[in-house]
């Protein structure tokens, strides 16, 4: 079947339409235009008294009706037309012209509505989206709407079924690699032979075989074929050689041309055992993983390819290899650009399984779907080569019990059952796992007490709450506790990788206890690190780590953010609306947790200063595990001249000596207070601070920090400077503020205004503030340490793209842009 956009000419309202046209709890108004896909949340108020609270970052949950008129040529008839969507939140109903179509339960998985029963021929027809959500129906930040693309699906009576064509790497040889090709076609004419020609492209463009297959098929049927084809000298992919294939598939009645289609794969193999760890083609990885949520930061819960390539290229340039899709099916324009990029995947099904964790969360429909979910994960990921892992869950309740071990056991048989050449993991929580039984371990986490004394219907927030501040040798403890092991041991037995959260000592005492067992780290502490990659390394059962969380995000707002007096304590507090515990913020700005990682995967062999904000020195703020120093990579402060000053040299070497202005402040061993880190305490003197890395006496790096004079310009540096004019398309510009010698002032604020002229619009503008009352949707936004980011989307019309950005005693910074027409239109 042919596909095409279906994203343009939509209008949205506010509220539920009923059969009579009216609208419950209308917004006011008809309609609006908008271009999918489109999060109808982040365009909404935020309230201190919503009613998710911190979970949604303040934001309200609704309902949006969403409609679209478009012609349908009499030609069609006789025709199959179907519409796909790749994602609605958080439940979707599907009418055209006035007809029940379809209906879908999860936000966070495709469907495909099928309209040739009710298509008008020759006439026009209005397709209607009903978007149902609701609050607490997540723990984060979900969005609203139809928030992933829509396609238009056109074929005849004979067509390959979408989704259900497959390229399976069989083996790869000494100069070959051998395919299995596999798929499914609905005949919906008269019972007829087939003939079925492939033809594979390699990722040069060059053609590189193809094979003649036959399909017999009665009428009304729908049938599978298989291939086996043989590539000469393959490009294996892998993530730092990501090579991509592609399959041209020719559906021939006689001499017509019934159907085609293309699938685009990687040829690469996966072994896995507890002797020499996880391989990709033969190497042995080590997963240097990164936890993400779904949405995209000024965008809200829009998954544009554009978008996910901003997010997967920042995470690859900080040292990561592979992330997870937490806690939901991964989209597929995420997936693609993995496949692009190369970046591996554990895409994970599900937050809960048959126990809620909030009031209107999935739980209630899971018994139901979940094999349904399980089939349309395997179905999206089958050809994408990023795709390594399927994690059946993460952190469920029930997990410690008869009723969990059995449901982890299911899912895992359906996953190898649907797709044998991947493996299957969960991410399991131990104090999850022993909710039931918490007052017997509550002499062990006396600074929780009240918390852990709680009966399983804790909430979300207390859990973490609990998670973040118990001391790192009370929660190693409880780890390698036996009645621990005695509640994990049925569920660790279902799955291929034990994925553990939290449970960092279990990962070497697994390997006592099981020798043959592969587990990793599924979800860590960011300032776990150090000591978590050397387990890593010297464990080849250990696969590898994912940090809690590689991007900052919308929702759970707070748990990484230092909460200063009298707010001390607190989770999360209006107006925050981030959870600010990325290695990376919402502008693409590493944090200095990030360059301390990359140290510790033996990335990066020069030291990185980091120096905690002189103004907040001697000030207390909350504490917990997400939480690294409050501190960046400045030597601007101006006015605080003579203060104390924290400055931590971050390095993985012998010894580091740190210089003011020239002069040597002593040389210290990384290590000795925190893990590779030296710490120093002087004043504040405005000028050059530079570190020096040795090792066995010679230098091996350098990082310096100048301060900067008076803001004095605006720097605006552009993700690309030619873009599609498909209406799709996205260009990230980030904004910095730098004195009159070009350098990075990020002290203090400065209030940025927008314009944008000609072949583009204005789809975000902020900064990555975690607390912040301003709309990502305005025209005026204020730095937050100096930088502060714009999202452009073309038009459809190709020509020049202006944006112009404007601040008070600063020079306008204007960008010119260049909108190419899109070949073939």
């Amino acid at each position: 079947m042919k596909r095409r956009t279906f994203n343009f000419g939509w209008t949205v309202q506010e509220g539920v339409q009923d059969p009579f046209g009216a609208i419950f709890n209308p917004g006011g108004g008809s309609g609006r235009p908008v271009t999918l896909p489109h999060d109808a949340m982040i365009e909404e108020p935020r309230r201190p008294d919503a009613v998710s609270g911190n979970q949604y970052g303040y934001y309200p949950a609704k309902s949006y009706t969403y409609q679209k008129t478009f012609p349908v040529p009499a030609g069609w008839a006789g025709q199959q037309i179907r519409l796909e969507f790749e994602g609605v939140m958080r439940r979707a109903m599907v009418y055209l012209n006035n007809e029940f179509v379809a209906s879908h339960h999860n936000g966070y998985s495709g469907f495909f509505a099928d309209l040739t029963p009710y298509l008008r021929f020759g006439a026009d027809n209005t397709v209607k989206v009903l978007a149902i959500n609701e609050e607490k129906s997540s723990r984060w930040y979900p969005g609203s709407g139809i928030y992933r693309d829509v396609w238009l699906w056109q074929g005849g009576p004979v067509t390959f079924v979408p989704g259900k064509q497959r390229v399976r790497t069989v083996s790869v040889e000494d100069g070959y690699a051998v395919l299995q090709l596999e798929g499914q076609i609905d005949n919906r004419a008269r019972a007829q032979k087939l003939r079925l020609e492939l033809a594979l492209t390699a990722p040069d463009g060059a053609p590189c075989g193809g094979a003649t297959a036959w399909v017999a098929l009665r009428a009304g049927q729908t049938g599978r074929w298989h291939a086996t084809v043989t590539v000469d000298a393959p490009a294996l992919w892998s993530p730092d050689a990501p090579a991509l294939y592609r399959a041209a598939l020719r559906l021939w009645d006689q001499e017509t041309l019934a159907d085609e289609t293309e699938v685009t794969f990687g040829i690469r193999t996966l072994a896995l055992d507890a002797r020499r760890g996880l391989r990709i083609n033969g190497q042995p990885v080590k997963l240097r993983g990164a936890c993400i949520h779904h949405d995209n930061g000024l965008l809200g819960g829009i998954s544009t390819r554009d978008a996910e390539r901003f997010r997967i290229r920042n995470l690859k340039a900080a040292g990561f290899n592979a992330i997870r899709s937490a806690h939901n099916s991964a989209s597929p324009a995420l997936l693609d650009v993995c496949d692009e990029v190369g970046m591996l995947v554990m895409d994970e099904l599900t937050d809960f399984w048959n126990e809620p964790k909030n009031a209107n969360d999935g739980a209630l429909d899971f018994a139901g779907h979940w094999h349904m979910d399980a089939q349309a994960m395997v179905d999206k990921d089958f050809n994408h080569p990023s795709v390594i892992l399927y994690s059946a869950g993460n952190e469920v309740p029930e997990i410690g019990r008869v009723s969990g071990a059995a449901q982890c056991r299911e899912l895992a048989e359906t996953f190898r059952h649907l797709d044998a050449t991947r493996y299957t993991t969960f991410g399991m929580n131990g104090m999850l796992a022993v909710t039931d039984d918490l007052p017997l371990f509550a002499g062990m986490y006396q600074q929780a007490e009240e918390q852990l004394a709680a009966p399983s219907g804790a909430g979300s927030e207390e859990l973490n709450q609990v998670m973040g501040t118990t001391e790192q040798q009370l929660l190693d403890q409880f780890s390698v506790s036996e009645i621990l092991t005695a509640r994990l041991e049925a569920a660790e037995s279902c799955v291929d990788v034990v994925g553990y959260n939290y449970l960092t000592a279990r990962h070497e005492l697994e390997h006592r206890l099981h020798p043959d067992r592969v587990v990793m780290g599924s979800e860590t502490y960011p300032t776990e690190i150090a000591r978590l990659w050397q387990i890593v390394q010297r464990n080849p059962h250990v696969i590898g780590d994912f940090t809690w969380t590689g991007f900052d995000y919308l929702g759970e707002a707070g748990i990484g953010i230092c909460h200063y007096a009298p707010t001390s304590g607190a989770q999360g507090v209006y107006p925050d609306r981030l959870a600010y515990c990325g290695d990376i913020d919402l502008n693409g700005t590493r944090r200095p947790v990030s360059y301390l990682r990359e140290i510790a995967y033996g990335l990066r062999k020069a030291p990185f200063l980091a120096v905690e904000r002189v103004d907040r020195h001697g000030q207390t703020h909350d504490q917990n595990s997400w939480k690294y120093a409050d501190a960046l990579d400045s030597w601007t402060f101006p006015g605080w001249e003579g203060k104390p000053a924290r400055v931590r040299v971050l390095a993985g070497c012998d010894e580091v000596e740190l210089f003011l202005n020239g002069q040597s402040l002593g040389r210290k061993r990384p290590g000795e207070q925190e893990a590779l880190t030296a710490l120093y305490d002087l004043s504040y003197t405005p000028g050059e601070l530079l570190a020096v890395a040795y090792q066995a006496g010679q230098e091996v790096g350098r990082h310096a920090l100048h301060t900067a004079g008076p803001v004095a310009a605006l720097r605006v540096t552009a993700s690309r400077d030619t873009l599609p004019a498909d209406g799709q398309s996205l260009v990230y510009l980030t904004v910095d503020t730098v004195d009159a010698r070009g350098q990075w002032n990020r002290w203090g604020s400065t209030r940025v205004r927008i314009s944008v002229e000609g072949a583009g619009q204005l789809l975000g503008f902020g900064s990555a503030a975690p607390s912040s009352e301003e709309r990502y949707q305005a025209t005026a936004t204020t730095t937050w340490d100096g930088r502060l980011m714009a999202v452009i989307r073309s038009t459809a019309q190709p020509g020049a793209l202006r944006v112009r950005f404007e601040a008070d005693a600063c020079p306008d910074a204007l960008v010119t842009l260049t909108a190419t027409p899109v070949q073939g239109e």
